[in-house]
């Protein structure tokens, strides 16, 4: 009906169902903008099922939310066809190598606008150009030096959606955290067997620490969060009011003098670094507050990019919302600086899927808005929204 027709540019089509079906089987159809919503409704008509041969990602935007329904926008394209066959690569491993030449005429957003994208470009990097290097563990790394990532904390929670990160642990770890604890033994009796491995005879042994119990890891990263400068004895003493309480400093100084900037946490004591059975690899943070939101940098000197980033970037963001909420605040941003920015060599092949994979819309965090104490959040007031990760990849722990 439109052929011949000089005065008319480009033509959308907004469906029903059949519509939708109808246009993208036809050739001419070179671009789909699609809307993502991470929350399932009950409905009784579907957009069509995308074929990854026909179309490719070439826009994925940043994590949006409304009345608590986290949804993103990503434009598709149809892939050129020769002999009858796809163009033979994958689009969303493309994506982070370089940006489709036709975004421009897509509307001139850039590809990477989805947060996890600076995740995965540096992975890709750091396999691609990082320096190999021999290290503590001796499985070897792959490394770069200085890398910054941000993650806007007004909208969405940067739980990483390339592969399922283990939100549980994240919050009983934070938690732990808060409470000063160094005994692994009480995460692991919930389920959560994160620091087993360093707190293990066998490793407290090799660090000079035999005269310790097993899970026994030291004055590490609460206890210098809540008793720095505390002398240490053991994971049972009671350190109330030793040492100096960073953490309730902090929330103070945020509430009385939030211009402030010396509003700092720091879980690295020099002093104390031969007690712990791991030396903090997140090791200061730095709160900032302006226009009445609240955003936190962090500096991480060892990152290992397919365990532990995932994880630190969930925890920081999570301590941020903590505090705003307990300050009055509203959310601002997560800002992560990274030192040593490593993928250890068995973890190459398991993030090369990782990187073959699109992320999709961050989920959303609802707080228990009753709870006005740091130390009085429990594990079941945190609840995620719409997190619909792809599948866990497994990767085992250089210890």
């Amino acid at each position: 009906m439109l052929q011949g027709r000089s005065d008319v540019g480009e033509v959308f089509v907004i469906g029903g169902q059949a519509a939708y079906e109808e246009a993208m089987g036809m050739s001419c159809c070179i671009r789909l903008y699609v809307t993502r919503v991470a929350k399932d409704f009950d409905c009784d008509a579907f957009f069509p099922t995308l074929d990854d041969k026909q179309f490719q990602i070439v826009h994925v935007s940043a994590t949006h939310s409304t009345s608590d329904v986290p949804f993103d926008f990503v434009i598709y394209e149809r892939l050129p066809v020769k002999d009858g066959s796809a163009a033979g690569y994958t689009a969303s491993a493309a994506m982070v190598q370089q940006p489709s030449a036709a975004l421009a005429a897509a509307g001139g957003a850039g590809v990477f606008g989805h947060e996890e994208y600076q995740y995965l470009k540096a992975i890709r990097q750091i396999i691609q150009e990082g320096v190999h290097m021999e290290d503590r563990t001796g499985v070897g790394t792959r490394s770069m030096f200085g890398q910054q990532m941000r993650f806007n904390l007004r909208h969405s929670f940067p739980l990483l959606t390339t592969k399922r990160v283990f939100w549980r642990g994240v919050v009983e770890e934070l938690l732990w955290f808060i409470k000063g604890d160094t005994n692994a033994n009480h995460l692991t009796e919930k389920g959560v067997r994160i620091w087993e491995a360093n707190g293990s005879r066998e490793f407290l042994d090799k660090r000079g620490l035999g005269h310790r119990e097993e899970g026994d890891l030291g004055p590490v990263y609460g206890f210098q969060w809540r008793h720095f400068g505390a002398k240490y004895v053991d994971m049972h003493a009671d350190y109330t009011g030793q040492g100096v309480d960073q953490l309730a400093e902090c929330i103070r100084k945020i509430k009385e003098d939030p211009s402030d900037r010396r509003i700092l946490l720091s879980a690295w004591n020099p002093a104390d670094l031969h007690l712990m059975a791991l030396p903090p690899c997140h090791m200061f943070c730095q709160f900032y507050v302006a226009n009445g939101e609240l955003s936190c940098l962090m500096y991480q000197r060892s990152c290992d990019m397919g365990l532990g980033v995932p994880f630190n970037i969930a925890s920081y963001s999570l301590l941020t919302c903590m505090i705003a909420q307990v300050c009055g605040l509203k959310l601002g941003e997560f800002v992560h600086t990274l030192g040593n920015t490593h993928v250890y060599q068995n973890h190459v092949e398991p993030l090369k899927t990782q990187l073959e994979r699109t992320p999709r819309p961050f989920p959303v965090l609802k707080i228990n808005s009753e709870v006005k104490d740091i130390d009085a959040f429990a594990s079941s007031d945190f609840q995620l929204i719409g997190y619909n990760p792809h599948g866990k990849i497994a990767m085992e722990m250089a210890v």
